[in-house]
Order: C-alpha cells, then sequence, then structure tokens
C-alpha cells in the first residue's frame, strides 16, 4: 500500500477535499490521509510515498522533516531543496532567460545591517546606489517589494523618491525588490500543477479577496489563453514546481509574469470559487496518484526544474571530457 499524504496548516476546505477525492478513486495499493509526525529520525524513510506541502514555508521544522522524508525515497511536492533556495528576484532573472517578458525589476540590499553585520561587512557595496539610474530604468508608478516569501505582505505602490525612500526605510532588513508596474488591461492567475495541466484564471487583483476571481469583462481571446498557458508552463517546466500559480499582467497585448513563485497557492474554496476548487481538487488528485504509481523507494523521487537538470548535465559532460584527458595522459 502505497501512502499520500497532505501536510497543511490552517486550511480545511482543500486538505479535506484532497483526501476525500484520492480515495474516491478506489485504487486498492494507494491511499491519501493527513500527514502524522511523532518523530523524525536522521536519515530514516517515513511512511508516505507522496506528501503534498501546503505549510511548510511558515513551519521550518516541517521543511526539515520534508528533506529528510525525501532523501529517503518520499516524492515530495513541492521539491523541498528548490523551495528553500528560490525566490522571486531569481525567478525573474530566469523568466528572461526563457524568453517570458517580465516587469523591469532590481534588487535593493537591505535598508538596515543585517544582524552581526557592520560597515566593512559591506566593502563591495558601492553605497550609495545609483539611484538616478534605477529610478530611470524602473520608471514611476513603481512596486517595492520583498524579494522572498509569499502573500502580499510589505508591498508598497510608490509614486516618485519620496515615496521610495520613505518606504524604504520601513523595511528595516528584509531584501527588496523595485519593479516597473504594469498597467494591465487584463488579468490573469493561472494553476499549474504536474507542469502539465494548466487552469487560466480571469481575475482582477484590485477587488476585494472574495471576489476577485468575478470578472464582468467577458471572456478573454483564446490567442491570449494560449499565450497565457504557454509562458505558464515554461515557467514551471524551467522551475520544477509541481503545485504553483503564476499571475500574468497583459499590457498591449503582451502577457507580463507577475507573480510565479506560489509553491503553496490558495486552494481554498471560498476564495477561488466552486468552479475552479473542483478544478484543483481533481488535478491534484490525479497527479498525487500518477506520482505515487511512479515513485520507487529509496531513490530520488524529486522534480528537478530544466534549469537545475540541464545544469546538471553540463557539468556531468564537462567532467566527462575533463576524465578523458586525464586518463589519455
Amino acid at each position: 500500500m502505497k501512502k499520500i499524504g497532505i501536510l497543511f496548516g490552517m486550511e480545511r476546505s482543500f486538505p479535506e477535499a484532497f483526501i476525500e477525492r484520492v480515495n474516491k478513486a478506489g485504487l486498492k495499493d494507494i491511499k491519501a490521509e493527513p500527514v502524522l509526525i511523532d518523530k523524525v529520525q536522521q536519515g530514516e524513510p517515513t511512511d508516505y510515498a507522496v506528501i503534498i506541502d501546503r505549510i511548510s514555508q511558515d513551519v521550518p521544522f516541517y521543511r526539515a522533516y520534508l528533506k529528510n522524508a525525501a532523501i529517503s525515497g518520499t516524492a515530495v511536492i513541492n521539491n523541498p531543496f528548490w523551495w528553500s533556495a528560490d525566490e522571486k528576484f531569481f525567478n525573474n532573472a530566469l523568466a528572461v532567460k526563457i524568453g517570458v517578458p517580465v516587469p523591469k525589476t532590481v534588487i535593493l540590499p537591505s535598508h538596515d545591517k543585517p544582524t552581526d553585520t557592520t560597515d566593512s561587512s559591506f566593502s563591495n557595496l558601492n553605497f550609495p546606489l545609483s539611484w538616478e539610474k534605477i529610478f530611470e530604468y524602473i520608471g514611476w508608478p513603481a512596486y517595492m517589494k520583498p524579494h522572498a516569501g509569499g502573500g502580499w505582505k510589505s508591498v508598497y505602490k510608490l509614486n516618485n523618491m519620496d515615496d521610495f525612500f520613505r518606504a524604504y526605510k520601513e523595511t528595516g532588513q528584509l531584501v527588496m525588490m523595485l519593479q516597473e508596474e504594469i498597467i494591465f488591461e487584463e488579468y490573469f492567475r493561472c494553476y499549474c500543477l504536474g507542469r502539465n495541466y494548466v487552469r487560466v484564471m480571469q481575475y482582477e487583483p484590485r477587488n476585494p479577496h472574495h471576489l476577485r476571481y468575478v470578472v464582468t469583462s467577458g471572456p478573454a481571446s483564446e490567442k491570449l489563453v494560449k499565450k497565457v498557458r504557454d509562458y505558464v508552463l515554461q515557467l514551471n517546466q524551467a522551475l520544477g514546481y509541481d503545485f504553483n500559480t503564476v499571475e500574468m499582467a497583459v499590457r498591449g497585448g503582451i502577457p507580463y509574469a507577475i507573480d510565479f513563485c506560489n509553491p503553496a497557492p490558495d486552494a481554498d474554496v471560498n476564495s477561488v470559487g466552486q468552479e475552479n476548487f473542483e478544478w484543483v481538487v481533481e488535478h491534484a488528485a490525479k497527479m498525487a496518484i500518477e506520482r505515487a504509481q511512479q515513485q520507487k523507494p529509496n531513490s530520488d523521487n524529486l522534480t528537478w526544474g530544466t534549469f537545475v537538470s540541464d545544469s546538471v548535465a553540463t557539468f556531468l559532460k564537462r567532467n566527462s571530457r575533463t576524465t578523458s584527458k586525464a586518463k589519455s595522459k
């Protein structure tokens, strides 16, 4: 019997529906349940072939548990090693490299010195930064937001330099990004599961939270939806996320990826609506069952994006050439 576990916090509607949907599939060798932890011993496998992670971003103990589980063969969704390393500024840089449009963005050092550092810790930083060139590149209005972390936390809309320096001072030790504002005509929030299943949802981020999936502008064109879907797949295949949302703002007919580092995205029925909720429950269950069927005990069952896998392939190829040259001498 292979068990699929789901690790979650305060949310209830999605985890409960997910467990029910997997178990209703009636597979004799697969069942789903909430993850239960009573002991975490180094290098010891868990009882789970697959774990869907919905909470470790807020609980470091859970992240350590998941890494320990993964090293012994559990297929953890999303990959806890990559999730720990990833952040929004890198996502933007990767999007640029794979040809997905993103807003102009720069990263900023924290306003306050990190704990246990002094002025001499920053001898490689030319400060003050070239503020005029930065502001000229980004333009106004602009947004400033943390380079890592999720949710609408510590996000500022800025109209000029005075706004910027006032807000920057408030950010303390947070490392921030300054980003061009995309004045959009259309906006989409997209689920992507298994780097294969995509749900393109029209979305209005300026509405109250419970009304953001209620859009009255009419359906988007098929051509635009296809372009959005293609970009969503490109991003998630490069990053290796099996459960993610991508937000895209359309300006002048061009979809810009605004936010695409959401590995524990909102899936509550009360916010996403019944139709979208039904889709994400069905496809999350399908994805988890597929991963459980493919899972091999005591093997690496994690998903690694093309950015990492291509880097490994390049390293192995280069190392093979070096080894061959050494043997020929």
